[in-house]
């Protein structure tokens, strides 16, 4: 056979491998492409998120959409903001303030969704027999909050609207359980503090309460997402929101039942999870141009304050444009 022959018959031959090989090849990744879902990775603190998990409905409606979810808990916002800015979960929630700070510190969060306000879950409170009768009384008393929390931004409208200044009060910074150590023993004289310890400290400790938040700020809590997942998974976060604001729905309707399976998830007597529950408000839906307004606010205040190192456009930190 001639030698141009045999060189045909090769390179035929190595074609139709070649060929073979590309498109087995190409099934191979048609195949894996097929069945590789997408993961929604939960962050989330004891609570409302905590009874989503338990339910098992995000699972089911993102189920067809090929869409696997993980839950991780963590017993604080920022931290779990901390894990977003890291690339470890891509969706959790959060009170007003903690945001604020991640985007200072250059965090790439955005809202995914927020709640109605509930400004009566933080409150202002003091022993039982406590001689601080007003806000007006806080002058110069050594009250304990959580640095970089929404009753710290509450502090600061409470003060303004009492015509006090920020620095006129002593500010003791401690974590909810270090605080609460604190105000038992008398080592401060007031706590400022949010829901579930507000109705614990009252139920438990037979703490007064002298102001809330009503008519100062808002008080709402966030569900946050970063800007890469938001982009790229906008039908996975409406479908997130939308079943948090069914387990809204569900407790708004289901009280007592609610204080029963929130008690459990907490830890904490029903009588105190019935008093949170009595004075909540329900309700989640996507941020809008206004609710985005209110954390502007808050970030101004703060710069103002000097408590974040630069100024903040937060217009923008939707996931998609208003």
């Amino acid at each position: 056979m001639p030698l141009h022959s045999t060189l045909n018959r090769r390179q035929a031959l190595l074609s139709s491998l070649a060929a073979a090989a590309l498109s087995t090849a190409g099934a191979s990744a048609l195949a894996q492409a097929q069945t590789t879902s997408r993961v929604l990775r939960v962050g989330h603190q004891k609570g409302w998120l905590s009874i989503l998990k338990g339910r098992g409905t995000l699972e089911k409606r993102l189920a067809p959409l090929g869409v696997k979810v993980t839950w991780t808990e963590f017993n604080a916002g920022p931290v779990q903001l901390e894990a977003l800015n890291v690339g470890s979960i891509d969706f959790g929630d959060v009170g007003e303030a903690p945001p604020i700070f991640a985007q200072a510190a250059g965090a790439p969060l955005v809202y995914a969704g927020a709640t109605v306000p509930r400004p009566a879950l933080e409150a202002v409170i003091v022993p039982k027999d406590s001689p601080i009768r007003s806000v007006a009384d806080l002058r110069a008393k050594r009250v304990a909050y959580n640095k970089g929390s929404n009753v710290q931004y509450f502090l600061v409208k409470l003060l303004e609207k009492h015509g006090l200044k920020y620095g006129d009060v002593q500010s003791v910074f401690l974590a909810p359980a270090d605080a609460r150590a604190a105000f038992e023993k008398g080592a401060v004289d007031a706590w400022i503090i949010w829901d579930p310890f507000l109705a614990a400290a009252q139920k438990t400790l037979d703490a007064r309460l002298l102001a809330d938040a009503t008519g100062v700020v808002n008080n709402r809590a966030y569900y946050f997402t970063s800007r890469d997942f938001a982009t790229k998974n906008a039908d996975v976060l409406r479908i997130a929101i939308e079943e948090v604001n069914a387990i809204d729905t569900w407790v708004s309707k289901n009280k007592d039942a609610a204080a029963a399976e929130l008690s459990a998830v907490l830890g904490l007597d029903k009588s105190i999870t019935d008093l949170y529950l009595s004075r909540a408000r329900f309700g989640t839906a996507p941020v809008t141009r206004e609710i985005l307004a209110e954390q502007q606010a808050i970030a101004n205040t703060f710069f103002d304050l000097k408590l974040i190192p630069r100024k903040l456009n937060l217009l923008h930190a939707a996931p998609v444009d208003l």
